[in-house]
């Protein structure tokens, strides 16, 4: 660290807040004490450091699926640095496995204290823009791939999940800050700067905000940023919610930040405020403690107006030195777990063999099969004399905004050569874009393999992108339908082995295909072992068992209005009549399971209690494989509007071949409440709960009955 940042010794603290066996109160105390009312300001920024004082704060990072210190957002500047690169968050999710997505956010907390605190690097930050609570609510929404998908349950857990990854289990320190965002309701992004994002009470606590409570009151995050949106009129970023919400009833005390730009947006986009003065006056009073983007004058000009007083700014930026401690920044390193990680000349972590095959086991878990029939994979080199590999995609790793400089790529046909090297089989590939060629070698082929999908960029300037079927950050999708199709149509029509593999960061709209070609894969992008987890699970090395975390419409025309943020008029699987081309929690296997028995227990409970639930479940094909368990809800006697169908459990489990697992599920009765907008407070229904165990939304297997009494 810079001599100007460096820590005492325990034994000679200048001032009291340097003494780490002071409670954290009296600590902040002191140091806000002897700051001036400039550092004070200025602790409003994304490093809440005073250098004369010897405290170094943190910036922020971006690491959804990983460190970026690079990519193309250029986070890290003009001297990028390589950092460990895993699926997009959507496709962690894809996994339906919380534990292995920890596992993702440790490694990425490693690699972050790492770059920070590396002498000769000293890059990045250790509070950590992470993960995205939002909810996919719509298709179309252009960041898609930053979310966990549509349900708030599901959404919850994974988040908790991945902010105990990044913060660790130490029961003092913290390795990283998980910064939630985007609060609330961020799922559009035309409009973004402006738009308002309308729905009642229940909404509010049943759905939208849920996976960020579980991540605040479960997880242990204390850290969130508002979004741009407008949420019932009013910018999130000055909303009472904040305060009256998650600091009050959550018990959020740590930071809480605007999004970038979105401080000046109140005047110029929402026009919400006469000035920026007002402006910035509004966001302290709501709690915001940090600005992402230029404040100092206004503050400043708040000040001296009586707009916001000194004890307002003192009282908010408290938040920011909680983090800053928890972190152990103020405090001898060697008393701090994680002080030591990059400091002992240890080899860059993102080479480790280790987390490369973390990095493949994650990407083959989260490759879902939506179709295999007749059963054309795995494919079977012994029995194939000619394969050949189609598409733009099938030679690139391509990267969205939010990733950073991968280490290394296995494209597609990278790992397919590797896997079919000394087989009989020839591969060929067609990656030009060129129809001809690819429906000339299609016709020759035994197989063909085309890999289409999105550009997670745009394949175009900010703001723009290529084609109708793509979004990105500031730009929602036109359109699901798949313009690759034609393609897929084009290769089909002179060989019928087709196998499509979709790598995308959202879902499509592909009837034709689904009714047409025998095999079909999805898979997101970034992964920097891309082409060998897709070689696993082609040739068969690996069953799939990722799940979509997503309803799958069939077509544009059966979503509701882009901005309609009110899911009970048929939004997500919770609320919708359509029928989807794939359900939320559907995905295949190279191998079957059999559901044998359904055991609750007990029959009749009280709302403070506990439910028993047990499942038998046996693979009764002929090679090992995961099954997703899905545990699903419903209220057949509610006096309320409620979910049709709403998951309450899940569990990713591995059997071999005529394995027989009982699978144990311990849910709290809390867990089926309802807000009650009368009592403004939740509350658990009387009356009968049916219980489900499924292979997906739509695909109910085991069904039990327990009755809730008053």
């Amino acid at each position: 660290m810079p001599d100007h940042f460096s820590r005492p010794e325990p034994d000679c603290f200048q001032y009291p807040f340097q003494d780490p066996d002071l409670p954290v109160e009296e600590r902040i105390d002191n140091l806000i004490s002897l700051m001036t009312t400039e550092e004070k300001v200025r602790c409003l920024s994304t490093t809440s450091s005073v250098p004369r004082l010897g405290v170094r704060g943190s910036t922020h990072v971006e690491g959804l699926h990983g460190l970026a210190l690079g990519g193309p957002g250029s986070w890290g500047e003009d001297r990028p640095i390589t950092t460990t690169t895993f699926p997009q968050a959507i496709g962690l999710a894809a996994t339906w496995d919380p534990e292995l997505v920890r596992r993702v956010a440790h490694v990425e907390a490693h690699e972050a204290r790492y770059t920070f605190q590396n002498p000769s690097l000293q890059r990045g930050g250790i509070v950590v823009r992470a993960p995205n609570a939002d909810l996919g609510r719509d298709p179309r929404w252009g960041r898609t791939e930053e979310c966990y998908g549509e349900d708030p349950f599901f959404n919850g857990v994974l988040a908790c999940a991945f902010v105990r990854g990044l913060q660790g289990d130490h029961p003092r320190y913290w390795c990283c800050a998980a910064l939630l965002k985007h609060f609330l309701a961020n799922s559009n992004e035309n409009e973004r700067e402006c738009s308002s994002s309308d729905f009642d009470q229940r909404l509010f606590h049943e759905y939208y905000s849920v996976p960020f409570r579980m991540a605040v009151m479960e997880g242990g995050s204390r850290a969130f940023m508002a979004a741009y949106n407008k949420y019932n009129g009013t910018p999130c970023a000055t909303h009472p919610m904040l305060k009256e919400i998650a600091v009050e009833q959550w018990k959020q005390d740590g930071i809480i930040c605007t999004d970038g730009g979105a401080f000046r947006l109140l005047v110029s986009a929402h026009k919400h405020y006469p000035d920026l003065y007002e402006a910035a006056a509004a966001c302290i009073h709501a709690g915001i403690n940090q600005f992402l983007d230029d404040y100092y004058d206004s503050v400043v000009g708040a000040l001296q107006r009586g707009l916001v007083t000194l004890l307002d700014i003192e009282t908010v930026i408290r938040g920011n030195f909680r983090v800053i401690i928890r972190l152990g920044l103020l405090d001898p390193p060697e008393q701090v777990p994680y002080a030591a990680i990059g400091t002992r000349g240890e080899p860059e972590p993102w080479l480790s063999e280790e987390t490369r095959k973390l990095v493949r086991a994650v990407t083959q878990k989260s490759i879902v099969l939506l179709k295999n029939s007749p059963q054309l994979l795995p494919l079977k080199p012994q029995s194939l004399g000619s394969v050949v590999v189609i598409g733009a995609l099938a030679d690139r790793i391509l990267l969205d905004w939010y990733s950073g400089t991968l280490p290394y790529a296995v494209t597609p046909l990278d790992g397919l050569r590797e896997r079919f090297a000394g087989t009989q089989t020839r591969l060929h590939s067609v990656t030009n874009n060129d129809r001809s060629d690819a429906v000339r070698l299609a016709r020759e082929c035994d197989v063909a393999i085309v890999l289409v999908g999105n550009h997670p960029t745009g394949d175009a300037s900010w703001a723009r992108v290529a084609r109708d079927s793509y979004g990105k950050e500031a730009v929602d999708r036109k359109m699901i339908e798949l313009e690759d199709e034609e393609l897929i149509r084009a290769v089909h029509a002179v060989n019928p082995n087709v196998v499509v593999v979709l790598i995308s960061s959202f879902p499509y709209a592909i009837a034709w295909t689904q009714d047409n070609v025998p095999a079909i894969l999805q898979m997101t992008h970034n992964s920097q072992e891309m082409g060998h987890a897709l070689a696993d699970v082609l040739l068969g090395d690996v069953n799939p068992g990722g799940r979509l975390v997503q309803t799958w419409p069939a077509s544009t025309k059966d979503l509701a209005p882009r901005l309609e943020y009110d899911i009970r008029k048929g939004g997500t699987y919770l609320y919708s009549k359509q029928v989807p081309l794939y359900p939320f929690g559907f995905g295949l296997s190279y191998t079957s399971f059999s559901y044998e028995a359904l055991r609750v227990s007990p029959s009749v409970i009280k709302a403070h209690e506990t439910i028993r639930i047990e499942v038998d479940l046996r693979n009764v094909g002929d090679r090992a494989g995961d099954e997703v368990v899905q545990l699903y809800a419903r209220y057949p006697q509610t006096r309320w509007v409620r979910p049709q169908i709403e998951l309450k459990g899940f569990e990713r489990v591995s059997l071999q071949p005529d394995e027989l697992r009982t699978l144990q599920f311990e849910l709290p009765v809390a867990r089926f409440a309802y807000w009650n907008p009368e009592n403004q407070a939740f509350e658990v229904e009387a009356g009968p709960v049916l219980l489900t165990v499924a292979r997906n939304a739509l695909d109910p297997v085991l069904t039990a009955s327990v009755t809730i009494t008053a």
